[in-house]
Parts: structure tokens; C-alpha cells; sequence
């Protein structure tokens, strides 16, 4: 989320820099152009004022009638080594034609008005008695082009010559380009700035949102002491985190009235079942022969609601409790078990194998962990076929220390994969087999409480592994 609002935000930044700076260059170009421009018309107007100021002693030079008075001569030599002069100090070519193109005085001495293009234009612009406007715009790659101007030589109301002069742009683009160059850090330097603001700005944003997801995703794995720690951030933002907290402590406290109610009626209901067995067992020994079926039945029924009970109890207790993970190895811990639970297994023909590593130290609380896994370990031994195995691997990974119990008994389908560790859940091809349906939730909560998982697989042919997972210790 970061990234995209970042992304957003500088996004906007260079459509703005962009919108301001593209127009603002190219009002640079333009405006070096026309200075251009203006210097060249004012030379073009002061050559066209130095001429002669006869039109007929121009017209004369052309047509081959008697020469021109001594004093015209004088001046057009003087022009024509004005004209030289420009053009040996700026490098313009620079040009004084008659109306039909005949030069007067031209430098360099072979340029003649162009025939076509913009040169060709402006010189008909002038016959007409106007000055040229402003000629198409140069840019810093457009190095083959020129700017050529005209202005008309006007006597007695008629136009009798054009200076016409043909600009090399190289200093015009070198300016404009050095204009840009400026123009662009300018523009990087803001743009920098606004990044610099922009993650502050994102920063400040996102941090309550940053506080509350950490604090969602602690609840979410059990941790429900987790709150989102009071912060700077929009004000929207902090009411939201507020009401998180809220919501969250209402949450927190509803499940803490359910579990209490759970081990409150577990632990009431325990003792009335008691005394009512116990009277059944009474009434058993009145009862006439030939009832032992149905005594039979009540005292199976009477002893399986016990074992819920017992169960429910063992949930409540699991769920209230918030151990502290400590450094256990897991290895000598399952091997322990392994061997409590080693003569209930040779009692139902199931043999018990462990592998694994000599060390694995993992953050567990011991208790916990040992619960959880005899809880697995019973379902595996009530599951498994007499004459199979119960395999259990301790496995050392990256980042955690998993044990896997493997049996071989039915196993289960995808969709009741999806289920398995659900409260009081049971397939319906195993309601004949002892049990309430919490063994495999009592352990999913014991180990979530130490920080741990609890996972389900197939085993092939027939049978299911669990693998209980709890985290490696940190690398210092």
C-alpha cells in the first residue's frame, strides 16, 4: 500500500512539474528567439536607412542608364563594406536586394534570396511593406535551421529595395539549451523535495494503518492482549484505531464470559453426572434380570457425556491459558511420550516409531506441547488398524521445529481436511469410534497459545499426518 500511494503521489508531482515546466521552456525558446528576432529587424531597419535616398538612382544601377550621382556612390560603397563587415563580425548573411532579387550590396558575395521556404516568404512579406513575423520556432535539436528576417526599404511610399539577413541559430540553441539545463534542476530540485515530502507525507499516513493491521494480524493468531498503540496520523485514522481497541476489548471480553461459562457448566455439570451415575449403579443393583442391556446402555451413555465434559473442561483450561514459550527440545519431549504412550499401543497391536535428530530446540511451552501431542497421539492409536504403525518425525526447518504423526488408519477426504480440528466435529464414517471431538481442537489451541500450528495432510494409501509446528528460537 505504501508503494502505491507513494506511486500515486509522485505520479501527480511530474504531472504537475510537467505542466508547469514544458510550458515554461518552451516560453524560453521563445523568448530568446525573439530577441533574436528584434536585433536582427533593428539591424535590417538601419541598413535600410543608410541607403541611397533616391529610388530612381537605385533603379538606375539595373536598367544601365547614366551613373548615379558621385555622393549616391559613395554612400552604396560604403553600405556594401557595412554589409561585409556584419557579416565578418556576427557570421549573419546579411543582403540589400532590389524588388526582382538583383543584390546591391550582399555578404557573403555568392548569397542570393532563397526560392523557396521561409527565406523566400519573408522576402515577399517585405515587397508587400510589411516586416516579417516572427519565423518558425528553433529548437536545441534543430541544428540545420536558420532564422532569416526581411524588412522592406520604403521612398516615398513605395518599397524600392529588402534587406533580407539569414541567421546561424548555434548561440541562439546553446542559450536556450543552457535555459533548459537550469530549468531542469530547478525542477529536479523540487522534485526531490516533494519526494522527500511525499514519504513523509505517506509515513505519516500509513503509520495507524501500518499499528492496526500488525494488531489485526496478532488477534488473528491468538494473541488477544494485542491493542494498536495510541499514534500521530490523519484523525480518521486514529478514531479508527480507537474503536479498533474497542471492538477488540468487547471481543476479548465476550470470549472470556464464553470460555467461563464453558468451564463453569463443565465443572457443575461434572458433579451432578457423578451422583447420577452413581444412583444408576444403585438402581442397577434393584433392577430385575433381564435389563442388563439397557443398564449397559445408560452407564456407556452416563460415561461418554463425562468424557465431553471432561474435554470441555480441558478446552476451557487450554483457552484460558497464556504460557510463556520457552526453549525445548522437542526431540527428547516427543521421545517422551513416545514412550508414555508405547503399552497403550502394544495393548491395541500399533507399533510406535520415532525419528529425527538427537537435538531440536524449538520455543514451546513444554506443557502445552506434550498435551497437544498426546492428544494426536490418542486420536493416531483410537485410529490406527492393529498390526500398522504410528510414525512420528521430529523435523528441524528454516524457521520452525515441526513433529509429525503419521498412522495408517482411514484417514480423510479434501473436504473434511478443511474441518478436522473444528470443535465437537467428527466424520460420519467414524461416529462408531470412542470420542467428543475435541481431542484435535484442545491441541490446536495449546499450541496456538505457545505461538505453535497445528496442520493436516493425507498419507498415502489410507491415513492422516499432523504436524505440530512451533517456532525456531531467534539467531542472535
Amino acid at each position: 500500500m505504501r508503494t502505491r500511494l507513494l506511486g500515486i503521489l509522485i505520479a501527480l508531482m511530474l504531472c504537475v512539474l510537467a505542466a508547469l515546466g514544458l510550458p515554461l521552456a518552451a516560453a524560453f525558446a521563445a523568448a530568446e528567439q525573439s530577441r533574436v528576432v528584434v536585433d536582427r529587424l533593428d539591424d535590417a531597419a538601419r541598413f535600410a536607412q543608410d541607403l541611397p535616398t533616391s529610388g530612381a538612382t537605385l533603379d538606375s544601377a539595373r536598367k544601365g542608364d547614366p551613373e548615379p550621382a558621385p555622393g549616391d556612390l559613395s554612400r552604396r560603397h560604403a553600405i556594401k563594406t557595412e554589409v561585409q563587415r556584419y557579416f565578418d563580425l556576427y557570421g549573419v548573411r546579411l543582403g540589400i536586394f532590389q524588388r526582382d532579387g538583383m543584390p546591391i550590396a550582399v555578404a557573403p558575395e555568392d548569397w542570393r534570396v532563397p526560392a523557396v521556404g521561409w527565406g523566400a516568404q519573408a522576402f515577399q512579406e517585405a515587397l508587400d511593406g510589411r516586416r516579417s513575423h516572427n519565423p518558425p520556432q528553433v529548437w536545441p535539436w534543430t541544428g540545420d535551421r536558420t532564422i532569416t528576417v526581411a524588412a522592406p526599404v520604403v521612398r516615398d511610399g513605395d518599397v524600392v529595395a529588402v534587406v533580407l539577413s539569414e541567421s546561424p541559430t548555434g548561440a541562439l540553441r546553446d542559450r536556450v539549451l543552457h535555459k533548459w539545463l537550469v530549468l531542469a534542476g530547478g525542477e529536479a530540485a523540487a522534485m526531490a523535495v516533494a519526494v522527500l515530502l511525499a514519504v513523509r507525507l505517506t509515513e505519516w499516513v500509513l503509520r495507524p494503518v501500518r499499528t492496526l493491521d500488525r494488531a489485526t494480524h496478532d488477534i488473528a493468531t491468538g494473541q488477544m492482549a494485542a491493542r494498536v498503540a495510541p499514534g500521530g496520523g490523519p484523525p480518521e485514522l486514529q478514531r479508527l484505531a480507537r474503536s479498533f481497541n474497542e471492538m477488540a476489548d468487547h471481543v476479548v471480553l465476550a470470549m472470556d464470559q464464553q470460555k467461563a461459562f464453558v468451564a463453569d457448566a463443565s465443572h457443575q455439570l461434572r458433579n451432578p453426572l457423578s451422583a447420577l451415575l452413581l444412583r444408576v449403579e444403585v438402581l442397577g443393583l434393584e433392577l430385575p434380570e433381564g435389563h442388563e442391556e439397557e443398564l449397559s446402555g445408560v452407564r456407556e451413555e452416563g460415561s461418554r457425556l463425562a468424557r465431553v465434559l471432561d474435554d470441555l473442561l480441558g478446552l476451557a483450561t487450554a483457552e484460558h491459558a497464556r504460557p510463556e514459550p520457552e526453549q525445548t527440545d522437542l526431540a527428547q519431549l516427543t521421545l517422551a511420550r513416545v514412550d508414555g504412550w508405547r503399552p497403550v499401543a502394544e495393548q491395541r497391536g500399533i507399533e510406535l516409531r520415532w525419528d529425527g535428530p538427537a537435538l531440536a530446540i524449538g520455543m514451546a511451552d513444554p506443557i502445552g506441547f506434550g498435551s497437544a501431542l498426546d492428544a494426536v497421539l490418542d486420536n493416531a492409536l483410537k485410529f490406527g488398524p492393529t498390526g500398522s504403525q504410528v510414525r512420528l518425525r521430529v523435523v528441524v526447518r528454516r524457521d520452525e521445529v515441526a513433529v509429525t504423526v503419521s498412522d495408517a488408519g482411514p484417514g480423510l477426504t479434501e473436504d473434511e481436511l478443511s474441518r478436522a480440528g473444528d470443535r465437537f466435529w467428527r466424520s460420519a464414517r467414524h461416529q462408531n469410534v470412542d470420542g467428543s471431538g475435541l481431542g484435535l481442537s484442545i491441541a490446536r489451541t495449546l499450541l496456538a497459545a505457545g505461538g505453535g500450528s497445528l496442520g493436516f495432510a493425507p498419507v498415502k494409501p489410507t491415513g492422516l499426518a499432523v504436524t505440530l509446528a512451533v517456532p525456531r528460537p531467534e539467531r542472535p
